[in-house]
């Protein structure tokens, strides 16, 4: 049985951040054991709402590539390569939109929410609309046979696949429909309650070391009714207790609880108890990121070589593509 094909990317928008991580990259670290893994920053995608200032996007992807080497991503294992340096992206993204009907862009759930979160910028833009044809195109032209997504990208991975149908129907059997692999993203608040976000800076990311994220704990959101040391407190009203939920040990996270309720404990023992399962997870991906910053060229290396192997399978299927549609090329 043929090893399963993953396609899966990242906007670069800056350095990754615990939520990311929890939502997205773990689940690829532990897919590269089953599968023949395609990585892609995104690039192109970025500018779908940042094209009035594209200035941080070169930094931030290499931000990006440093967080998912950190991780656990393994280029001996997956192929990891930025969109722009493969250039047939541009032309299947063409092709598809050609037959591509416009309300099937317009019914994309995110294209009212991204407008209405970011009223800040002018998105009545072709590319912004036409965004999910370029994701089509990302999972097609690799044949994908699988696409982690979670329930909100659902949408996007369904239009993919009515895409490819569509091409199929028009030209002929070229693509497969890539199927939904679904990853759970456990519940990860920010640090003021919300969701963790950049926008939001209330995010713990990879790239902070041990005194950073211990000063942002114990500056975390806690139980607001609890405004004196001696109060009690409800651990199911608590941002930090999600945490606890994930890091500690349930024996331990059972005392806290307890101590919470009881207020044997305060806000301070619970958060450094809890800096302290953190840090087991996240003190060796931080190693792992500041020996592979101190080598910057290595990071080149490793997405020029990525790119040939992406580059080479995606000709492969702009030649199917072509044949299909009677193109010269």
């Amino acid at each position: 049985m043929a090893t399963p094909r993953v396609l899966s990317g990242m906007r670069p928008t800056g350095r990754l951040h615990l939520g990311n991580y929890l939502g997205a990259l773990k689940n690829w670290v532990a897919l590269q054991a089953s599968c023949d893994c395609l990585f892609c920053v995104a690039d192109w995608h970025a500018l779908t709402t940042d094209y009035g200032d594209p200035s941080q996007i070169t930094a931030n992807i290499r931000e990006v590539v440093l967080d998912w080497l950190a991780a656990g991503i393994d280029p001996a294992r997956s192929t990891l390569f930025v969109q722009s340096d493969v250039a047939a992206h541009a032309e299947l993204f063409l092709l598809l939109g050609m037959i591509t009907p416009t309300p099937w862009l317009e019914r994309n759930p995110t294209f009212k929410d991204v407008q209405e979160n970011l009223k800040d910028r002018d998105l009545t833009t072709y590319g912004f609309l036409g965004y999910p044809v370029l994701q089509a195109a990302d999972i097609l032209i690799y044949r994908a046979d699988q696409v982690p997504v979670g329930v909100d990208q659902l949408p996007h991975l369904e239009l993919a696949r009515e895409i490819a149908r569509r091409f199929n129907h028009l030209y002929g059997e070229t693509f497969p429909e890539p199927a939904a692999l679904m990853t759970e993203a456990p519940k990860m608040a920010g640090l003021d309650g919300r969701k963790m976000s950049k926008s939001y800076g209330n995010a713990i990311y990879l790239a902070d070391d041990e005194a950073t994220v211990r000063a942002k704990m114990a500056r975390a959101v806690t139980d607001t009714a609890r405004v004196r040391r001696t109060d009690p407190g409800e651990p199911d009203h608590c941002p930090v207790f999600d945490f606890h939920r994930l890091y500690t040990p349930e024996g331990e996270r059972d005392e806290v609880a307890r101590g919470c309720r009881s207020a044997a404990i305060g806000c301070f023992d619970c958060k450094k108890l809890l800096c302290n399962h953190l840090w087991e997870e996240l003190g060796p991906i931080h190693q792992r990121r500041v020996e592979l910053a101190a080598a910057p060229g290595r990071i080149e290396e490793l997405l020029a070589a990525g790119a040939v192997v992406a580059r080479r399978a995606a000709e492969q299927t702009m030649a199917r593509v072509r044949a299909a549609m009677g193109l010269r090329r």
